[in-house]
């Protein structure tokens, strides 16, 4: 069923729920929230239906994927901070461009760089570049460490639960409208129940 659904082998466990996520916040596009999706779902199997489940736990899921998410987001920064930023300078197409990029990135890192690396963490295409953006716009490894590290554990933690907590209906998301939905819904949700909590005690 979940091999049919998100495209995830169903025996997946925590060391290819780590890799992926790993090697996705490194930089390099693989499906590292799909595999935590997948696991998830595992999990409410295991939970509600013994029988149909594997082994994955969610508490285990939740650390091993938040370990991943900052472990290979600190090697992106790595990257970014080393070379990222003469490669991305380099002569050839779209130079100037570039450049220009270059110049309006470290000012906006300066200021809005927390936000960047913490709220990156819900998209698709800053989860995997933000981490490489900021080493590169020379972002502070400890002002880094503490958000990447901060948006690792909330990103792991909202999406491995609601998809666990949703169970079936966030079966039938998938079934329906794909993994990225699944995601999605699960974060506005979050943003709801949140909202509302921020509501009751204003």
């Amino acid at each position: 069923m979940l091999a049919a659904l998100i495209d995830i082998p169903p025996n997946v466990g925590y060391p290819v729920v780590f890799a992926l996520i790993a090697i996705e916040t490194m930089g390099i596009p693989v499906p590292g929230e799909t595999a935590l999706i997948a696991a998830a779902l595992l999990a409410y199997h295991a939970h509600d239906h013994p029988t149909e489940g594997g082994q994955i736990e969610i508490v285990p899921l939740i650390v091993v994927a938040s370990l991943a998410a900052i472990i290979g987001d600190n090697i992106g920064f790595a990257i970014g901070r080393k070379g990222g930023r003469r490669v991305f300078a380099a002569p050839g197409p779209l130079h100037e461009h570039r450049l220009r990029l270059l110049d309006y990135g470290e000012p906006f890192f300066a200021r809005h760089g927390p936000k960047a690396v913490f709220l990156g963490r819900w998209v698709s295409g800053l989860r995997i570049a933000s981490a490489w953006l900021a080493g590169i716009n020379n972002m502070r490894w400890p002002t880094f460490l503490f958000w990447n590290a901060l948006g690792g554990i909330a990103w792991a933690t909202s999406v491995a639960l609601g998809i666990y907590l949703l169970g079936d209906v966030a079966e039938k998301v998938i079934s329906t409208a794909g993994p990225v939905a699944a995601g999605l819904t699960v974060a506005l949700l979050i943003g709801f129940v949140v909202w509302r909590r921020r509501r009751a005690g204003a």
